[in-house]
Order: structure tokens, then C-alpha cells, then sequence
């Protein structure tokens, strides 16, 4: 099926989720049983939730109405789920999106991922980690959807994902690759060790662990220049922070 025309999108202010309003979002899912336990879950913790049943009209309420956040279900009539994401995303449409599916194999993540969504939450899912993903994706800042991440001497691809420091690369491990990225996207924040494990490491309970303080270290020493002082810096009782200047 061919998708909606293009149509003049107004500007729109987002409205902050910590700001004392509701966030909006966005599910389209073809499962009513789905549908409705996610509805009532959310708005239980006061999301405000509008449900679309199909590829196409989620699409067309997507491109013409500002949400903070949408759960798209894979396998949708009218219009398949990635469609619909590959669609806003070519319109221009960067609003954080939560894939759902039954599919679980990595190729079926990594799709969904490369068609432009956020995450992705395979079923049978529970209800509070659905929830913990929304949240998460709505702490995220508002350059979430730049290719190019720069501070200071470091500068990271997004689509090749490859890391430089003045210039030369760095070889990093995925899950190096990800913290780095959590940390460059927030320069000059203090980010604590359970925001790192929830974020990076998806933790909805978290341990006691010094998880976070080894991929820290590794980390230090791949990106830190001898004699310089290091980027991330530890800041004491709190957590850590990569420096901006």
C-alpha cells in the first residue's frame, strides 16, 4: 500500500516529560488484547496514550501530531511497522520510537534498529519493562538522532561506527562503543553509576556491582592521551562526567 502524501508538519514545542504534563505517545498495534493492557498500563502512570490499529493511520496521525514517544508493532495491516518508521524518518520525523515484535532473532533487532527505530521489545514482554523503555528513551536529549557526535578532541560516526581522537581512530568494543556514546551525548553532566547501568546496560534492577567503574577504566585507557588530563572525569560521591572543553 502506498503511503500518505506528504503534509505540512507546524512547528511544535515538545513538551517535557519532567515538566508536570503527560507524555504523549503514540501506539500502534493490531492486537486490541495488546493494545489494551498497554493502555491502561501507561495510563496508570500517567502517559497519555492514543491508539491506532493500523500501519496507515499511525503513519498519517504520526507525520501531522507532535507525540514525545510511539510503540510501533512489527507486523501491522495496511502498512508494516518498519515502513511506517522508515517513512517518518525520510519526512523528517525524529520523535523516539519503541519497536514491538514477536520476532526476536538478532537480524530481526537489527532491522529494526536500521530502519530507524529507537528499541526494540520482543513479545511476550512485561508491563514495567515497557514502561522503563519508554521512560528511557524519553530522558534522552534532543540530538539523540545526529550522526556525528564532537567533544573536545573525540569525534564519533554513528553509521560507521568508528571513534576518533584528534583525528586518529580508536578501536572500541560495542559495549565501549555504547557507553562512550551515552557519555559524549551528555557532556559535562554528572551521570551516576545506576543511570549508566539502566541506559547501557538496561538494568531494571541494579546490582551491586562495579560493572560500570571497569568499562570506565578500559575505556579511560583507550581514549586518554599521556600526560593530558583524562576526559572522564570521576566526580566523587556522585559518578562520572566527560569533560566538554
Amino acid at each position: 500500500m502506498s503511503v500518505p502524501p506528504e503534509t505540512h508538519r507546524p512547528e511544535t514545542v515538545p513538551v517535557s516529560h519532567t515538566g508536570g504534563a503527560a507524555p504523549r505517545v503514540l501506539l500502534v498495534e493490531d492486537d486490541s488484547k495488546i493494545a489494551q493492557e498497554v493502555v491502561e498500563e501507561l495510563e496508570s502512570r500517567h502517559f497519555h496514550v492514543q491508539h491506532e490499529e493500523s500501519g496507515a493511520a499511525g503513519l498519517a496521525i504520526g507525520l501531522n501530531a507532535h507525540f514525545d514517544v510511539m510503540i510501533v508493532d512489527r507486523m501491522l495491516p495496511e502498512l508494516d511497522g518498519l515502513t511506517l518508521i522508515e517513512t517518518l524518518r525520510e519526512r523528517r520525523v525524529h520523535v523516539p520510537v519503541l519497536v514491538l515484535s514477536a520476532l526476536s532473532a538478532v537480524d530481526d533487532r537489527v532491522s529494526g534498529l536500521k530502519a530507524g527505530g529507537d528499541d526494540y521489545l520482543t513479545k511476550p514482554f512485561a508491563m514495567e519493562e515497557l514502561a522503563a523503555r519508554l521512560e528511557a528513551l524519553l530522558r534522552r536529549p534532543d540530538n539523540s538522532r545526529h550522526t556525528m557526535l564532537r567533544v573536545g578532541p573525540l569525534e564519533m560516526d554513528l553509521i560507521a561506527r568508528t571513534v576518533t581522537r584528534n583525528g586518529m581512530p580508536i578501536d572500541l568494543l560495542p559495549r565501549e562503543f555504547r557507553l562512550l556514546e551515552y557519555l559524549m551525548r551528555r557532556p559535562g553532566q554528572v551521570l551516576t553509576r545506576n543511570m549508566l547501568l539502566e541506559d547501557v546496560w538496561n538494568y531494571r534492577f541494579i546490582p551491586q556491582t562495579n560493572l560500570v567503574d571497569v568499562h570506565i577504566g578500559k575505556l579511560r585507557r583507550k581514549i586518554d592521551e599521556s600526560g593530558k588530563p583524562p576526559l572522564i572525569q570521576s566526580i566523587r560521591g556522585a559518578g562520572f562526567m566527560l569533560r566538554a572543553s
